[in-house]
C-alpha cells in the first residue's frame, strides 16, 4: 500500500521505492544553526561531512563518529557547492571569490578557475568530478545579485554557463550556454549523462524553468538534452545519484527520488526547504540532507555512486 510509512516521513509513490528505503527508516536531525545550508561533501577517510553555510560565510564539519559539529573554515568566501576529487581533496565553488578552488592536503588553497576569456565568473554554484579528473561546474549569478550569499556586483560574462575544467591542462571551456540559471549537477553512474538543474523560476516564477535536464556526454562536451523531470514543490537544487541511477534531489518539501525512467517514485519529507544532499557512511547508504537551517540524515537500502563527485 502506498502512502506515508508510519512515523518516518517517507512517502511511497511507486512500488519500486519500497525496496530502497527500510520500513524502520527515521529522519534524524543531526545539527541546526545555519542560515542556508548547502554543498555537503563526504570524506570517508575521516568519517566526516563538510558543508557550507553560505550567508554566515563559513563551512562546517560533522564528525559521524562523535556526532559533533564544528566550524571547518571561516571566513569561507561564501562557499556553496563542494565535492571531493579523485585524490580526496576538497573542491569548492565560492560565491565571494567568484571562483572554483581546491584545498590541498596540506591546507593550501589552489584556484582552479576564476575567469573565462578574461572576464570574471559570476558565482560558481555546484561542482562534480568526472572519472578522467575533469571538473564540471555551474555558474549562475545568485552570488552577485545581493550581499546575502556573496558580494553584489555586475556580471561580466553576460550569461550563466556550465563549464568544464580539463583534468590535465586546467583549460576552462563552456559546455552549455542555454540554461537560465544552471544549478545542481551530477553524472549518471556510467557518465553517459550529465544531469543539470535549471532554477530560472527563482526569478521568473511564471515562465522560468524548474526542471532537471539530462544532457548526453560526448567526451569533453555535451550533446542533445531533454527535460528529465519538472519539480512539483518549489525548485530542484542539488542532487546525487545512487548506484542504480536513481536521482535523489532536493525540493521545497524534502527529497524527491526519481527512477532513471523519470518516474517520481518517492519522497522524504523534511520540515525545511532542502538545498542539497550527499551520500555518506562506510557503505554510502546514509543520505545526508542540507535543510535551510539544519543537517539531517536517513539510512537507506540504496548506495551512493562511489565515483568522486557523483
Amino acid at each position: 500500500m502506498f502512502g506515508v510509512l508510519e512515523g518516518t516521513g517517507v512517502s511511497v509513490l511507486d512500488p519500486r521505492f519500497h525496496r530502497i528505503v527500510p520500513g524502520s527508516a527515521r529522519i534524524e536531525r543531526l545539527w541546526t544553526g545555519s542560515r542556508w545550508a548547502e554543498g555537503p561533501a563526504w570524506f570517508p577517510a575521516h568519517n566526516t561531512l563538510v558543508w557550507s553555510d553560505i550567508p554566515n560565510d563559513r563551512m562546517l564539519r560533522f564528525d559521524a563518529l562523535s556526532g559533533q559539529t564544528a566550524v571547518f573554515r571561516q571566513p569561507a568566501r561564501h562557499s556553496n557547492g563542494n565535492t571531493v576529487d579523485r585524490e580526496g581533496r576538497l573542491v569548492t565553488c565560492e560565491h565571494g571569490g567568484r571562483q572554483v578552488t581546491r584545498t590541498e592536503h596540506d591546507g593550501r588553497i589552489t584556484v582552479l578557475a576564476s575567469h573565462y576569456e578574461g572576464r570574471r565568473l559570476n558565482s560558481p554554484n555546484d561542482v562534480v568530478v568526472k572519472s578522467d579528473g575533469s571538473i564540471w561546474f555551474t555558474d549562475p549569478d545568485y552570488g552577485i545579485l545581493s550581499d546575502y550569499e556573496g558580494d553584489r556586483a555586475q556580471g561580466e560574462i553576460g550569461r550563466c554557463n556550465v563549464y568544464r575544467i580539463d583534468g590535465q591542462s586546467g583549460a576552462l571551456t563552456v559546455v552549455a550556454d542555454d540554461f537560465v540559471k544552471p544549478n545542481g549537477l551530477a553524472f549518471s553512474p556510467d557518465e553517459s549523462i550529465l544531469y543539470i538543474a535549471d532554477t530560472g523560476a527563482s526569478h521568473d516564477p511564471e515562465n522560468g524553468p524548474r526542471h532537471i535536464r539530462a544532457c548526453a556526454v560526448e567526451g569533453a562536451t555535451l550533446g542533445k538534452s531533454t527535460v528529465f523531470a519538472t519539480c512539483t514543490a518549489g525548485l530542484f537544487d542539488g542532487f546525487r545519484l545512487d548506484t542504480e541511477g536513481r536521482i535523489w534531489t532536493s525540493a521545497a518539501d524534502g527529497v524527491h527520488i526519481y527512477h532513471p525512467d523519470g518516474t517520481l517514485i518517492g519522497r522524504i519529507a523534511i520540515p525545511e526547504i532542502v538545498a542539497n544532499v550527499c551520500w555518506g557512511g562506510p557503505k554510502l547508504n546514509r543520505l545526508f540532507i542540507c535543510g535551510t537551517t539544519s543537517l539531517y540524515a536517513v539510512m537507506t537500502h540504496a548506495n551512493g555512486a562511489t565515483r568522486p563527485g557523483s
